[in-house]
């Protein structure tokens, strides 16, 4: 027999997510979807001068010229084989395209439960893209999923970046372990494995140092970090989580490739996407990259962070014609 209550409850769950979402992307919203469609409706017709007025509010969006040019051409190619010629059209099919670009990224974060305990998730990133931050609403995400979660500290280039871990620490429920005599993060995320071991604890992630992404050390003390982590009685890293700032563009791209060359990304978080009118940053990352985007980041509460799901971004950002 089927559960109408809860059928609704789902739904209404479901709708008050785009709600919040749609709330949340309003900035990127009016500088994509809404640009786009003042051009649509300033002509009658789809010709070239259209393609290049799309391209270019594509890539003042932060679309990267490779990615806009890709979505330029399977626009032709869709107007030229279905012979269309009201530009409503072209919208609707524009909306369709962006959608079949994120959704091959769209690949969430499983904790495999046969998997030897802890899971071990490593937070990279440079200063400032609210690396610490996003660590302390992953382990309050956990949580809420009754998985036990030890927070290790082993930014130990910051100042103050223990203290800001414990107080995160502390808002979700989470273990914590620092070790003020070892300068070393690989140091201190050994220690974290033993502890994580010893008390059975669900998911380990480890905090790491944030200095500029092209810093030839950072880059060192990393590898070192997933070295280590692999002579521990043959642990693995389950997964490299590099968060980005939705607001530095096209910079993020150049993050993004020497962090993934260096010591590989299995997993993207993208933050402050909320704050930014740029968020077009988002297709180029995953159509050159294909790698997962887990998370994105939406705001400063504990619970601003939310698995990414592309269906529910592009009805967000794109307003109906």
């Amino acid at each position: 027999m089927i559960n109408k209550k809860s059928i609704i409850q789902k739904n209404e769950k479901k709708m008050s997510f785009f709600n919040y979402l749609k709330k949340k992307l309003i900035k990127t919203s009016k500088n994509i979807s809404k640009k786009i469609i003042k051009i649509f409706k300033k002509t009658n017709t789809i010709d070239k001068n259209l393609f290049n007025k799309l391209q270019e509010k594509l890539i003042i969006s932060d679309i990267s010229i490779h990615t806009a040019k890709k979505i330029i051409n399977l626009t032709k190619k869709y107007v030229q084989l279905n012979k269309l010629e009201d530009p409503s059209q072209l919208y609707k099919y524009l909306k369709i395209e962006m959608l079949n670009i994120l959704l091959p990224v769209e690949i969430p974060l499983l904790i495999n439960k046969n998997v030897k305990k802890p899971f071990i998730i490593l937070i990279i990133g440079v200063n400032g893209v609210g690396k610490t931050t996003t660590i302390g609403k992953l382990a309050y995400y956990f949580h809420k999923k009754n998985k036990s979660v030890l927070l290790a500290s082993g930014d130990t280039f910051r100042a103050g970046a223990h203290e800001q871990l414990f107080t995160w620490s502390k808002k979700s429920n989470s273990f914590f372990i620092y070790n003020s005599k070892k300068k070393e993060s690989s140091a201190v995320i050994f220690d974290a494995i033993f502890q994580a071991k010893k008390k059975q604890i669900d998911i380990l992630i480890a905090d790491t140092s944030g200095r500029l992404h092209n810093n030839i050390l950072l880059m060192e003390e990393l590898k070192k970090i997933v070295r280590v982590i692999k002579k521990n009685n043959n642990m693995v890293v389950d997964e490299i989580m590099l968060v980005l700032d939705a607001n530095i563009g096209q910079n993020s791209i150049n993050q993004l490739k020497t962090f993934h060359k260096n010591i590989g990304v299995s997993g993207i978080t993208l933050t402050k996407i909320d704050g930014t009118a740029k968020g077009g940053i988002i297709f180029s990352l995953a159509n050159e990259f294909n790698i997962p985007i887990r998370f994105i980041g939406c705001g400063e509460k504990i619970t601003d962070l939310r698995l990414f799901n592309a269906k529910d971004f592009i009805n967000a950002i794109f307003t109906d014609y």
